[in-house]
């Protein structure tokens, strides 16, 4: 994983300790490491990867401004004036810090940045081949559900048509009946039809995938976490307490963004009232993207961004099969969307 990827980029102020003076720039995020910018000289001030964190925390600097503050092995950086807001960063780097620890490349990603061997790369082909393989049977076998489940409640039809007939038949007029017409017919209780109490194939949805996410609804400075549950029908979006914010069938989707291999945005449209849209963020967003690809054909869009990163990584085995996001990894995006106009520092 390459690390000049930058996932989201915020203006804020460093804190440094040999100058005790607070120095206005840029705090940004990559897959491994977290890095800030000093907005005059442009210096890299300070560096360290997202395994060396021990702690992340919101604190006060002097008891007055609001701070983030990270806990190295072996120093603590403060940060402040953190724009759009402190909890937003918080919640993002959170995220990303715990799934670089859950993920097997947290232990190695920083005695080993620089090891891309063949061997690697085909390894990670096959295992995202194999990953997708996977994700196709799980919709097929869905699929042949559904037409059992179709053909079952056919035959039904068809035989209650056939009890129908027979007693319709029974009804006529019997020979011996001297006004040749019908007998009376008394009221008949109807068998009540069993095709209703088929199951609804939408409860026995097959999960796909499921991926906790950043999630982001109609304004950038309001973010949680929570879950993106790909199901064969659909997504779901849940909060940390598996609480369903939104549940969208494939056939209500009407567009799904990929603005970096991290974030996308789900929307569907309406007329006459606003769109529901959420826009997610996530560090195993790139296994979540073949799927969506699979899933939802023509309404997904590829950003300006993630199309440069296909057309400069297209490579013979991506061309073979390979998903483009286990190849884009090794390119540099543009800058994420959560931050604003720099502000000056507060006072020490």
């Amino acid at each position: 994983m390459n690390e000049d990827i930058r996932i989201h980029t915020w203006p804020c102020s460093y804190y440094v300790g040999s100058e005790k003076r607070w120095v206005p720039g840029k705090l940004s995020l990559t897959p491994v490491s977290v890095r800030f910018t000093a907005d005059k000289s442009g210096e890299l001030l300070v560096s360290f990867h997202l395994s060396s964190i021990s702690e992340i925390k919101k604190e006060s600097s002097n008891f007055i401004f609001s701070s983030l503050t990270i806990l190295e092995t072996n120093a603590k950086h403060w940060f402040s004036a953190l724009q759009p807001n402190r909890n937003v960063v918080f919640n993002i780097l959170e995220h990303f810090w715990r799934e670089q620890l859950l993920s097997s490349e947290g232990a190695g990603a920083q005695a080993l940045p620089s090891q891309t061997s063949k061997g690697k790369e085909l390894t990670g082909l096959l295992t995202g081949s194999q990953k997708r393989l996977e994700d196709t049977a799980k919709v097929l076998e869905h699929q042949g559900e559904q037409f059992d489940n179709m053909m079952k409640g056919l035959n039904k039809i068809e035989s209650e048509m056939d009890v129908a007939d027979r007693l319709l038949s029974e009804l006529e007029s019997p020979s011996w009946w001297p006004f040749g017409g019908k007998l009376l017919k008394s009221p008949v209780d109807p068998k009540p039809k069993e095709a209703h109490l088929i199951t609804d194939p939408r409860n026995k949805d097959g999960v796909i995938l499921r991926i906790p996410v950043i999630i982001t609804e109609r304004t950038d400075a309001n973010v949680k976490p929570g879950k993106l549950t790909l199901l064969a029908s659909g997504l779901e979006i849940s909060d940390s307490g598996s609480q369903i914010l939104h549940r969208f069938d494939k056939k209500d989707v009407d567009d799904v963004k990929i603005h970096t291999p991290y974030e996308i945005s789900v929307r569907q449209r309406f007329i006459g009232k606003p769109d529901i849209s959420y826009r997610l963020l996530s560090a195993k967003m790139p296994e979540a993207v073949p799927v969506l690809e699979m899933q939802f054909g023509k309404k997904v869009q590829f950003m300006e961004d993630a199309l440069g990163l296909v057309g400069e990584q297209k490579s013979p085995q991506e061309e073979a099969g390979s998903s483009i996001w286990h190849a884009g990894k090794g390119q540099k995006v543009a800058d994420g969307t959560l931050g604003g106009r720099v502000t000056s520092p507060p006072p020490k």
